[in-house]
């Protein structure tokens, strides 16, 4: 029976999901934001959620954020001004400050800054997916010249 259960344990722990990806603020591996996703066991539809913030040598936190469905895992990253950070799942939304690792009072959902990314769960693994480029501003055209009289 010992044998057994012990044979089972790794199959009961197979479909867990513990997986992260992360965001290097200005390229920099020294200054990070991770999310990392967490399914206690493979049953739950529920991932839990984490942020560390990382400026080494510095300082590093780690923070929870939420327990949200697996389907509504995603989690948007917005630059909100100077090394400050948005993050936002669905409703909630979390904001930290990067050069002193501190979580601060969220920014309002409708206006948190810059869109930089995402953090997405993957079939493999979670990856940190870049925004597309914001689009050139096009000049309007001039308006024609008024013919001199």
């Amino acid at each position: 029976m010992r044998r057994t259960l012990l044979v089972l344990t790794p199959l009961l722990l197979a479909g867990c999901v513990d997986q992260s990806a992360s965001y290097a603020i200005d390229g920099n591996s020294d200054q990070a934001l991770t999310v990392r996703a967490e399914q206690e066991y493979f049953w739950s539809d529920d991932l839990t959620l984490r942020l560390i913030v990382s400026r080494m040598p510095d300082c590093q936190r780690q923070y929870p954020l939420a327990t949200l469905a697996a389907a509504e895992a995603e989690v948007e990253l917005y630059a909100s001004g100077d090394n400050l950070f948005t993050l936002r799942a669905g409703k909630q939304a979390w904001q930290v400050d990067a050069q002193t690792c501190v979580q601060t009072p969220a920014a309002p959902q409708d206006a948190p800054g810059e869109k930089i990314g995402s953090f997405k769960i993957g079939d493999e693994k979670m990856l940190f997916e870049p925004a597309p480029p914001a689009a050139a501003a096009v000049p309007a055209p001039a308006a024609p010249a008024a013919a001199a009289q």
